[in-house]
């Protein structure tokens, strides 16, 4: 059973768009994705980051789950290319303040931690109310993406769960 959730956002956690334009950060690949115009889309992924996220999630007990944009299409692009099987999806509309309610309801009073790049106190990780449900907002900048210190973060948090 789980202990709770990890929810992950792809753009800026998994792929650091606010990087320079052809300067990758280290470890990253860049990827292709075609769109319904015949664009191809550039996509920057860690493919080290699906390995990483599955040794989280088991080590903590938390389920992995897409929080993005991207919603489905993360399991059909960006799950293969770095390793992940496929996972639950939040299902967002678009809307202001869109991805808070959301989550919300799917995580239906479980314990979650969110690797996202748009939280409203900036570049820190924090820990929200949401009743007497453990929470953490952990900041991802979208010029550098996941780092180490975002790993540990939630370790520790998790730590704290009854």
């Amino acid at each position: 059973m789980s202990r709770g959730l990890l929810l992950l956002d792809v753009d800026g956690p998994l792929n650091p768009f606010a990087a320079k334009p052809h300067r990758r950060p280290p470890g990253y690949e860049t990827f292709r994705k075609q769109t319904r115009m015949r664009r191809s889309l550039r996509v920057w992924l860690n493919p080290r980051h699906g390995l990483l996220l599955r040794a989280l999630a088991e080590e903590t007990g938390l389920t992995l789950v897409w929080a993005t944009s991207w919603q489905h299409e993360a399991n059909d692009y960006i799950g293969p290319v770095i390793g992940l099987p496929p996972l639950p999806v939040i299902e967002f509309t678009v809307r202001r303040d869109w991805k808070w309610p959301a989550v919300t309801e799917y995580a239906a009073g479980r314990p979650l931690a969110w690797f996202d790049d748009q939280f409203d106190r900036g570049r820190q990780d924090f820990e929200v109310e949401r009743g007497d449900t453990p929470t953490l907002l952990c900041h991802v900048d979208p010029a550098s993406g996941l780092r180490d210190r975002h790993f540990e973060a939630v370790r520790a948090w998790a730590k704290r769960l009854p």
